[in-house]
């Protein structure tokens, strides 16, 4: 996977991703009120640079560890 690829990809997963749990948090943690979309894109801006620069760095390793394991299932069946 070349760079623009892996950087494309990770920043979609992370944004979906962190969108989805900084919803579902803010929402568990504040419920239904006036400033909740204030809070919650708060909490959003926040994750997902940092979930972002996880997932590029991790994507590699995480990549090589799956197929790995996908070796070892396909080796027992």
């Amino acid at each position: 996977m070349d760079g623009k690829t892996r950087l494309i990809l990770v920043l979609l997963m992370s944004g979906v991703m962190v969108l989805m749990v900084t919803l579902l948090v803010t929402y568990l943690n504040l419920g239904p009120r006036p400033d909740f979309l204030l809070h919650w894109m708060k909490a959003y801006l926040i994750a997902w640079p940092l979930a972002a620069a996880t997932g590029f760095v991790v994507m590699p390793t995480a990549r090589r560890v799956t197929d790995r394991i996908v070796h070892l299932i396909e080796d027992r069946s």
